[in-house]
């Protein structure tokens, strides 16, 4: 026993307030493991709402178990003291159901260390009966589930309110052995059992496709609940020791419907769906209570038309508002108004890119007058700092294509030094530049990553330009982990054994060459047109041909092997155009 670690365990719980445990004794008990610290998780709404769902019901009990800050791991290590839960103290071998929460591919890395503390074998086949069914669930888990095929018993495809009751049923009626109830479950909507598909490759050594091996769905449909207002997603547990231990968060929108074409979030969380300004006034009035400020939360929330509303309601309240994200050409002025009015001093927008003809190719839908008016109206309404966001490394990107988003931040950086010129105080104008990755299920699924030498001679030019720009910052995502992030998004199940070397301090390279893998080739390499991803297991409810079609548009091409006028070559047929 480590009484340090318990006495840190009860201090944190101490210090919440909200949703509680629900106790021991005639429920089904399930353990809700965040692969990070708890400072991460407590910050994650999917996560919070979870923990309420479960111990709403009175036939059910959950308790939450974290990554250990760095000094606890020291001291798990010189105990031998195993993880334990926060409300209890029990160890994850005295639960029913294990469930991860993955918002992250590179918390995969953290999976292995949590296993071992927990006592839990890594792979799904080395654990008998004896020891709880292990299920993943969040955005990661219905993105592509396959990295971790081999270590999970279960997937939950899509969002949680609609997949527990039925899970939850199942596994309470459950009398048989393991593999019979393996099979009912994969039996229902948003259920997938990696065992009961056997993952098949062609001659060269690509993934091919998976097969059923029982009678269940060939693919698994993304589940998906219909109206927000049934649900609460909100602050559920408040506690000080997070990002936003000051603040009161509500998600008031899911998904987005602008289609740009490099955002994941933009086609898994189809259709965008918005909470009526009903349900969140009432959802704040209870926030109010808590703490000063609210956040709100969403993937565009200037895009909900209640938004104006919905600050203004807080303002008069005597609160604070904060918000997940802003978009720049549906900023509304009085939103702006209210942001600086509640003490905001930083605010991010993204042009994504700095020449039009790289955001038209990614579908952003603005342009250069309307990123340029949104920064004249942010400066002129007192925001202090601007954080820009970028992306490098798109498919077709040019030199010229990087000198524009040097030109169009010297432009912003202007607009922003006369406003602070006049107010008597100059701000920050920070540039946030990440490496492009293709992810699951958007039409840039068939492009390849750009290769390390080009994202770094393209990091070299920004930050030479941003250095001769007085205060001007730019800050970049680690190459090492945008690398890492698109392996884990874009490989098969045979991930998982690299996984587990990359946690015992391994390169990628060396792990992936261990396991027969070629890293570059997963993470670089350009898809056919007719490959099948491994990914498509689900049924993500947007259409292949559909998601193909837009990345055929943003390369100027179309389904057929004509090109467009002046391309002389289709970079994703490989045809020669027939018009030149």
């Amino acid at each position: 026993m480590s009484r340090r670690l318990l006495d840190k365990a009860r201090r944190r719980l101490a210090a919440e307030s909200g949703d509680r445990a629900n106790p021991w004794g005639g429920r089904l008990a399930v353990a809700l493991v965040y692969p990070n610290t708890y400072h991460h998780a407590m910050s994650n709404l999917g996560f919070l709402t979870v923990y309420h769902l479960l111990n709403r019901r009175d036939d059910v009990l959950c308790e939450r178990f974290f990554l250990p800050d760095p000094e606890d791991l020291k001291e798990h290590r010189n105990t031998g003291y195993p993880l334990f839960s926060l409300e209890s103290g029990r160890f994850l071998d005295e639960f029913d159901l294990i469930a991860f929460s993955l918002s992250f591919e590179n918390d995969y890395l953290h999976l292995p260390m949590i296993f071992e503390l927990g006592r839990l074998p890594w792979r799904a086949d080395a654990r008998d009966e004896r020891l709880p069914l292990l299920l993943a669930g969040g955005v990661c888990a219905f993105l592509n589930p396959e990295p971790l095929a081999d270590v999970m018993d279960l997937f939950a495809v899509g969002e949680a309110e609609p997949i527990l009751p039925s899970l939850l049923e199942t596994l309470q009626a459950n009398t048989g052995k393991r593999a019979e109830l393996l099979i009912r479950l994969a039996q229902q909507p948003g259920l997938y059992v990696p065992s009961l598909y056997e993952a098949t490759y062609d001659e060269s050594g690509q993934f091919s496709g998976p097969r059923p091996l029982a009678d269940i769905p060939a693919r698994v449909e993304r589940q998906y609940l219909s109206d927000l207002n049934q649900s609460p997603s909100l602050s559920f547990v408040l506690t000080p020791e997070t990002e936003f231990g000051e603040m009161f968060l509500s998600e008031i929108s899911r998904g987005c419907s602008r289609g740009c074409r490099f955002c994941a979030a933009g086609y898994i969380y189809l259709p965008s769906r918005e909470r009526s300004f009903e349900t969140l006034r009432e959802q704040i009035d209870t926030g109010l209570c808590h703490r000063a400020r609210v956040g709100l939360v969403g993937a565009a929330v200037s895009d909900h038309p209640d938004a104006p509303a919905l600050q203004r309601h807080i303002l008069e309240r005597g609160g604070e508002v904060s918000v997940s994200s802003l978009r720049l050409d549906a900023l509304r002025q009085q939103e702006i108004e209210d942001l600086v009015a509640s003490g905001h001093k930083t605010v991010a927008i993204a042009p994504e890119a700095g020449s039009q003809r790289m955001r038209d190719l990614i579908n952003k839908g603005i342009d250069r007058e309307q990123i340029l008016e949104a920064a004249h109206r942010l400066a002129e309404a007192g925001m202090i700092n601007l954080k820009l966001y970028f992306l490098i490394g798109l498919p077709g990107e040019t030199d010229e294509d990087i000198e524009a988003i040097i030109a169009l931040s010297d432009e912003i950086r202007l607009i922003w030094r006369e406003a602070g010129r006049l107010r008597g105080r100059l701000g920050t104008l920070t540039l946030s530049v990440n490496p492009f990755i293709p992810k699951p299920f958007t039409p840039f699924q068939w492009a390849g990553m750009a290769p390390e030498k080009t994202l770094r001679k393209a990091i070299k030019t920004l930050r030479g330009a941003v250095a001769r720009m007085p205060n001007t910052e730019v800050i970049f995502e680690s190459l090492k982990s945008a690398v890492l992030q698109a392996f884990l998004s874009r490989a098969d199940r045979r991930a998982a054994e690299v996984i587990r070397l990359l946690a015992q301090g391994g390169s990628l390279k060396s792990a992936g060459r261990e396991q027969g893998l070629d890293p570059e080739e997963v993470v670089t390499r350009e898809r056919n047109p007719q490959e099948v991803f491994p990914w498509e297991i689900i049924d993500n409810r947007v259409r292949r041909e559909y998601l193909l079609q837009e990345y055929h548009r943003a390369l100027q091409c179309d389904l057929t092997p004509r090109c467009t006028p002046g391309c002389v070559r289709c970079g994703v047929c490989g045809r020669p155009s027939e018009s030149v």
